[in-house]
C-alpha cells in the first residue's frame, strides 16, 4: 500500500485523527506538564476543533460534499496557521510591552463554546514565552507546520474531489 492509494475521504479521516492527537497533546502539556496556554494557543485549539469536525464530516461524504468539507477544512486550518504564524513572530520578535493581541482574547472570551468547555479553553499564558521546544521549534512553530500541511492537503483533496465528481 502506498500513499497514492489512500482515498481522499481516508485522508480527511487521517487529518482529523492528527488534529485530535494535537489537541490531546496540548491538554497533556496543560494539565500534566503544567504549561498555561495563551489566548493565541486557545484560538489554535478552536481551529483544530474545526479541522476535526470538517475532517470527520468529509470522511463520510463523497463528491461535492467531500470537496466542500475539504475546502472548509483548508480554510479553518489556514486561519489556525495564520494565528500560529503570528504567535511565532511574537516569539521571535517580542514587543516591548507583552501582549498577545487583545482582540483574540476578547473573541475567545465571548465565544459561547468557552462556557461549555472551560477546562480546555482556559488560559492565561504569555504568547511570547517559549515554554517547550522540540528540535528547536516552539509549540507555535510546530502548530504552524501542521496547519500548513492540513491546508495544503485540504485544498488538494477538494480539487481532486471536485474533478472526480
Amino acid at each position: 500500500m502506498n500513499l497514492a492509494s489512500i482515498t481522499p475521504s481516508r485522508w480527511l479521516a487521517l487529518i482529523a485523527l492528527s488534529a485530535i492527537g494535537m489537541l490531546v497533546f496540548g491538554l497533556y502539556l496543560q494539565h500534566v506538564v503544567g504549561l498555561n496556554p495563551c489566548p493565541m494557543c486557545i484560538v489554535q485549539r478552536y481551529a483544530l476543533i474545526g479541522v476535526v469536525v470538517f475532517g470527520a464530516i468529509g470522511w463520510r461524504l463523497r463528491g461535492w460534499g467531500l470537496a466542500v468539507s475539504a475546502l472548509l477544512l483548508a480554510l479553518t486550518a489556514g486561519f489556525g496557521g495564520f494565528t500560529a504564524a503570528r504567535q511565532s513572530w511574537l516569539q521571535w520578535y517580542p514587543p516591548e510591552i507583552v501582549t498577545c493581541g487583545r482582540d483574540f482574547y476578547g473573541m475567545v472570551e465571548n465565544f459561547p463554546i468557552n462556557r461549555a468547555i472551560p477546562m480546555i479553553f482556559k488560559g492565561s499564558g504569555d504568547c511570547t514565552k517559549i515554554d517547550w521546544t522540540f528540535l528547536g521549534g516552539s509549540i507555535a512553530n510546530w502548530s504552524f507546520v501542521a496547519f500548513v500541511v492540513f491546508t495544503i492537503m485540504g485544498v488538494a483533496i477538494a480539487v481532486q474531489a471536485w474533478r472526480s465528481r
